[in-house]
């Protein structure tokens, strides 16, 4: 299969490397940067091109779109267009503007058209849906969760300022550069009412918001707080669900599951395996949507899921621009 891998920063480095990792060998980089190119061909052996239209004209059977945010919905939309199963780094877009377009052109053609959610590929998300779906925690009726980490310990070597996250312009900002309130959503389901503060309060020489506070409520009647930042100087991403029946949380810092169940009146744990590499879940998440293009099964996360995430995302920030509550629903686009 020929895969052509669009930006070639730190995750579409990652992508190449786990593509090779899964015997893919027929690989393509585009990226406008020499340095990061030149490194995609030393590295992975892939064929170099410096701009879009002339890596598609090598006919790829799928496309990675790893470029910043403000570029993936239009990169995605030429995929497509091409003929690529497409699979598009989140958040799918960093505006409403041509999603659904996008969302009913992959539809149309028929191609494997995924988001990324690496998280779902982790063994203790996995675990932790499984126990959720069970039932076992009664109805659930709140959820907390919170990601933060000291924005230029992302990528220590380089500029953190430079990044697509510090940037406006390139679709950047806490919120559209989280996972949390997508996996929220696969878990408590869809979102009917958002809230939210966010604001650029640090010191970082950055031009988004650097702090969110989120309040969410869902059609289930669940509500949920969502606390995201890039100022923690300590790594920090916690989940925590409470049911009529029991809790459960997990902290990603401890590598485990812990369960307390009404009736039996204690606290169960479950650990992550020893020694777990964290590039797994990327490795299998690759191994997925290479599945999907061979079996024709539907994608983890597709456009059409990426897009009730994203909507959640920009009633965030419309919350906190305007002072009020928001509804998802509203974010229709132009």
């Amino acid at each position: 299969m020929k895969i052509l891998v669009i930006g070639c920063g730190s995750i579409g480095r990652r992508h190449l490397g786990n593509l090779k990792r899964l015997g893919e060998e027929d690989l393509l980089a585009m990226d406008p940067t020499p340095e990061r190119l030149e490194r995609a061909r030393e590295e992975f052996e892939a064929k170099g091109f410096s701009n879009l239209e002339e890596a598609l004209e090598q006919k790829p059977d799928a496309a990675l779109v790893c470029s910043p945010n403000s570029m993936h919905a239009q990169q995605a939309m030429d995929c497509l267009a091409a003929g690529c199963h497409c699979f598009v780094e989140k958040p799918l877009s960093h505006t409403m503007g041509h999603v659904a377009a996008l969302v009913q052109e992959a539809e149309k053609r028929g191609l494997v058209n995924m988001v990324g959610s690496n998280f779902k590929f982790h063994p203790i998300f996995i675990k932790m849906k499984e126990i959720f779906d069970s039932g076992v925690l009664g109805k659930i009726t709140s959820a907390r969760c919170q990601f933060g980490q000291y924005l230029p310990d992302w990528h220590p070597y380089e500029d953190f300022r430079n990044g697509y996250s510090a940037r406006s312009d390139l679709g950047g900002g806490v919120l559209l550069d989280s996972h949390e309130l997508g996996y929220m959503a696969w878990f408590l389901g869809g979102a009917l009412d958002v809230f939210c503060f966010s604001d650029k309060i640090s010191s970082l020489d950055i031009q988004t918001e650097d702090t969110a506070e989120v309040l969410i409520r869902f059609a289930s009647g669940a509500m949920a707080e969502v606390h995201l930042d890039y100022t923690q100087r300590a790594y920090q991403r916690t989940y925590e669900f409470f049911g009529e029946k029991g809790t459960m949380t997990w902290d990603f810092n401890q590598g485990k599951i812990r369960l307390f169940l009404a009736v039996e009146n204690s606290w169960r744990e479950y650990p992550q395996p020893k020694d777990y590499d964290i590039n797994l879940m990327y490795v299998e998440q690759m191994r997925h949507f290479i599945s999907c293009i061979k079996t024709g099964s539907p994608a983890a996360t597709d456009f059409r899921e990426g897009k009730r995430i994203l909507q959640i995302i920009l009633a965030a920030k419309r919350s906190s621009l305007e002072g009020r509550i928001a509804r998802p629903m509203e974010e229709t686009g132009s």
